[in-house]
Protein backbone atom coordinates (compact mmCIF):
# COMPACT_ATOMS: atom_id res chain seq x y z
CA UNK A 1 0.00 0.00 0.00
CA UNK A 2 2.67 2.36 0.88
CA UNK A 3 4.49 1.76 -2.59
CA UNK A 4 0.84 2.57 -4.74
CA UNK A 5 0.41 5.60 -2.32
CA UNK A 6 4.08 6.61 -3.21
CA UNK A 7 2.57 6.89 -7.04
CA UNK A 8 3.44 2.69 -8.33
CA UNK A 9 0.07 2.38 -9.98
CA UNK A 10 0.98 -1.28 -10.64
CA UNK A 11 0.96 -2.12 -6.58
CA UNK A 12 -2.73 -1.86 -6.59
CA UNK A 13 -2.83 -4.74 -9.07
CA UNK A 14 -0.70 -6.30 -6.20
CA UNK A 15 -3.09 -5.42 -3.64
CA UNK A 16 -5.98 -6.41 -5.50
CA UNK A 17 -4.66 -10.03 -6.33
CA UNK A 18 -4.01 -10.39 -2.75
CA UNK A 19 -6.64 -9.32 -1.30
CA UNK A 20 -10.11 -9.24 -3.43
CA UNK A 21 -11.24 -12.86 -3.40
CA UNK A 22 -11.24 -12.82 0.64
CA UNK A 23 -12.71 -9.36 0.93
CA UNK A 24 -15.09 -10.49 -1.81
CA UNK A 25 -16.24 -13.70 0.20
CA UNK A 26 -16.47 -11.67 3.43
CA UNK A 27 -19.01 -8.88 1.17
CA UNK A 28 -21.10 -11.65 -0.14
CA UNK A 29 -21.54 -13.62 2.92
CA UNK A 30 -22.09 -10.26 4.70
CA UNK A 31 -24.51 -9.42 2.18
CA UNK A 32 -26.11 -12.78 1.14
CA UNK A 33 -26.73 -10.74 -2.32
CA UNK A 34 -24.05 -11.45 -5.51
CA UNK A 35 -24.67 -8.27 -6.75
CA UNK A 36 -24.45 -6.29 -3.84
CA UNK A 37 -21.22 -7.95 -2.72
CA UNK A 38 -19.98 -6.94 -6.21
CA UNK A 39 -20.54 -3.48 -6.06
CA UNK A 40 -20.25 -3.34 -2.71
CA UNK A 41 -15.91 -4.89 -3.70
CA UNK A 42 -16.13 -2.28 -6.15
CA UNK A 43 -16.59 0.34 -3.54
CA UNK A 44 -14.48 -0.90 -1.32
CA UNK A 45 -11.62 -0.42 -3.79
CA UNK A 46 -12.89 2.63 -5.25
CA UNK A 47 -12.35 3.25 -1.40
CA UNK A 48 -9.26 2.17 -0.93
CA UNK A 49 -7.68 4.28 -4.09
CA UNK A 50 -9.56 7.32 -2.92
CA UNK A 51 -8.08 6.88 0.74
CA UNK A 52 -4.45 6.16 -0.48
CA UNK A 53 -3.28 9.39 -0.17
CA UNK A 54 -4.26 9.83 3.80
CA UNK A 55 -3.83 6.03 4.30
CA UNK A 56 -1.28 5.59 7.85
CA UNK A 57 0.70 2.22 8.11
CA UNK A 58 -1.18 2.23 12.17
CA UNK A 59 -2.64 -1.27 11.47
CA UNK A 60 -2.35 -3.62 8.65
CA UNK A 61 -3.48 -3.20 5.26
CA UNK A 62 -5.88 -5.59 5.64
CA UNK A 63 -7.40 -4.39 8.89
CA UNK A 64 -8.04 -1.10 6.78
CA UNK A 65 -9.33 -2.82 3.87
CA UNK A 66 -12.11 -5.26 5.88
CA UNK A 67 -12.81 -1.78 8.03
CA UNK A 68 -13.91 0.24 4.47
CA UNK A 69 -16.03 -2.99 2.95
CA UNK A 70 -17.80 -3.68 6.68
CA UNK A 71 -18.62 0.03 6.65
CA UNK A 72 -19.83 -0.34 3.01
CA UNK A 73 -22.06 -3.49 4.15
CA UNK A 74 -23.42 -1.63 7.15
CA UNK A 75 -24.14 1.40 5.06
CA UNK A 76 -25.79 -0.66 2.28
CA UNK A 77 -28.16 -2.67 4.75
CA UNK A 78 -29.08 0.67 6.55
CA UNK A 79 -30.15 1.84 3.49
CA UNK A 80 -31.69 -0.95 2.29
CA UNK A 81 -35.49 -0.48 3.82
CA UNK A 82 -36.59 -4.16 1.63
CA UNK A 83 -33.89 -6.21 1.33
CA UNK A 84 -34.47 -9.44 -1.30
CA UNK A 85 -31.07 -11.86 -0.50
CA UNK A 86 -30.96 -15.01 -3.00
CA UNK A 87 -30.19 -17.71 -0.97
CA UNK A 88 -26.61 -19.08 -1.29
CA UNK A 89 -27.79 -22.61 -2.63
CA UNK A 90 -29.85 -20.90 -5.39
CA UNK A 91 -28.43 -21.46 -9.05
CA UNK A 92 -25.51 -18.83 -9.23
CA UNK A 93 -27.11 -18.26 -12.98
CA UNK A 94 -31.12 -17.53 -12.87
CA UNK A 95 -31.48 -19.34 -16.40
CA UNK A 96 -29.01 -22.38 -15.35
CA UNK A 97 -31.57 -24.27 -12.94
CA UNK A 98 -29.26 -26.85 -12.54
CA UNK A 99 -26.18 -25.14 -12.76
CA UNK A 100 -23.83 -24.34 -9.49
CA UNK A 101 -24.70 -22.84 -6.51
CA UNK A 102 -23.46 -19.32 -5.72
CA UNK A 103 -22.24 -20.78 -2.71
CA UNK A 104 -20.25 -23.32 -4.75
CA UNK A 105 -19.40 -20.47 -7.16
CA UNK A 106 -17.36 -19.10 -4.43
CA UNK A 107 -13.79 -20.59 -5.00
CA UNK A 108 -12.85 -23.24 -2.70
CA UNK A 109 -9.40 -23.29 -1.99
CA UNK A 110 -8.78 -26.03 0.62
CA UNK A 111 -8.36 -29.44 -1.21
CA UNK A 112 -11.01 -32.06 0.73
CA UNK A 113 -11.44 -35.63 0.44
CA UNK A 114 -14.66 -36.10 -1.50
CA UNK A 115 -16.20 -37.54 1.78
CA UNK A 116 -15.95 -34.77 3.57
CA UNK A 117 -16.34 -32.45 0.15
CA UNK A 118 -19.80 -34.46 -0.09
CA UNK A 119 -20.34 -33.79 3.62
CA UNK A 120 -19.65 -29.90 3.56
CA UNK A 121 -22.06 -29.66 0.19
CA UNK A 122 -24.75 -30.91 1.90
CA UNK A 123 -23.85 -28.90 5.34
CA UNK A 124 -23.65 -25.59 3.34
CA UNK A 125 -27.20 -24.21 2.73
CA UNK A 126 -27.87 -25.33 6.98
CA UNK A 127 -24.66 -23.17 8.13
CA UNK A 128 -25.91 -20.38 5.41
CA UNK A 129 -29.27 -20.08 7.13
CA UNK A 130 -27.37 -20.40 10.31
CA UNK A 131 -25.24 -17.73 9.77
CA UNK A 132 -27.87 -15.61 8.17
CA UNK A 133 -30.02 -15.84 11.57
CA UNK A 134 -27.36 -14.25 13.96
CA UNK A 135 -27.32 -10.62 15.03
CA UNK A 136 -25.32 -8.49 12.50
CA UNK A 137 -22.58 -7.95 14.85
CA UNK A 138 -21.68 -11.74 15.70
CA UNK A 139 -22.10 -12.85 12.28
CA UNK A 140 -19.57 -10.15 11.09
CA UNK A 141 -17.24 -10.99 13.38
CA UNK A 142 -17.60 -15.18 12.98
CA UNK A 143 -17.25 -14.30 8.93
CA UNK A 144 -14.03 -12.19 9.81
CA UNK A 145 -12.34 -14.54 11.94
CA UNK A 146 -13.47 -17.93 10.80
CA UNK A 147 -14.21 -17.26 7.14
CA UNK A 148 -11.21 -14.53 6.37
CA UNK A 149 -8.54 -15.48 9.41
CA UNK A 150 -8.36 -11.94 10.96
CA UNK A 151 -7.27 -11.93 14.30
CA UNK A 152 -9.47 -10.65 17.20
CA UNK A 153 -7.16 -7.29 17.46
CA UNK A 154 -7.67 -6.96 14.02
CA UNK A 155 -11.42 -7.36 14.39
CA UNK A 156 -11.44 -5.44 17.01
CA UNK A 157 -10.35 -2.37 15.24
CA UNK A 158 -12.49 -3.23 12.14
CA UNK A 159 -15.36 -3.32 14.25
CA UNK A 160 -14.75 -0.19 16.83
CA UNK A 161 -15.05 -2.27 19.59
CA UNK A 162 -12.41 -3.65 22.39
CA UNK A 163 -11.48 -7.42 22.09
CA UNK A 164 -13.27 -9.06 24.99
CA UNK A 165 -16.30 -7.58 23.66
CA UNK A 166 -15.22 -9.16 19.63
CA UNK A 167 -14.59 -12.33 22.11
CA UNK A 168 -17.65 -12.43 23.62
CA UNK A 169 -19.73 -11.79 20.51
CA UNK A 170 -17.76 -14.59 18.60
CA UNK A 171 -18.61 -16.80 21.31
CA UNK A 172 -22.36 -16.08 21.25
CA UNK A 173 -21.89 -16.49 17.45
CA UNK A 174 -20.36 -20.10 17.73
CA UNK A 175 -23.04 -20.69 20.77
CA UNK A 176 -26.05 -19.37 18.24
CA UNK A 177 -24.44 -21.80 15.35
CA UNK A 178 -24.61 -24.22 17.47
CA UNK A 179 -27.91 -24.09 18.66
CA UNK A 180 -29.45 -23.23 15.31
CA UNK A 181 -28.09 -26.20 13.87
CA UNK A 182 -28.97 -28.55 16.31
CA UNK A 183 -32.25 -27.11 15.62
CA UNK A 184 -31.54 -28.51 11.74
CA UNK A 185 -30.29 -31.74 12.67
CA UNK A 186 -26.79 -31.30 12.56
CA UNK A 187 -24.80 -32.49 15.09
CA UNK A 188 -21.12 -33.07 16.28
CA UNK A 189 -18.60 -30.89 14.35
CA UNK A 190 -18.95 -29.82 10.70
CA UNK A 191 -15.88 -27.82 8.61
CA UNK A 192 -16.26 -24.18 7.84
CA UNK A 193 -13.87 -23.31 4.76
CA UNK A 194 -11.14 -25.73 6.17
CA UNK A 195 -11.90 -24.53 9.33
CA UNK A 196 -13.15 -27.35 11.93
CA UNK A 197 -15.90 -25.65 13.97
CA UNK A 198 -17.68 -27.50 16.82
Amino acid sequence: MLVFKSGDARAFSTLVGRHRLAVYNFILRYTGHKQRAEDLLQETWLKVVRGSGEYQPKAKFTTWVYTIARNLCVDSARKESYRQADSLDAPAQAHEADGPSMGESVADISAQNPDRGAYNAALRPKLEKALRALPDEQREVFLLREYSGVSFKDIAEVTGVNENTVKSRMRYALEGLKKQLLAMGVEGEFEAEGRTVA
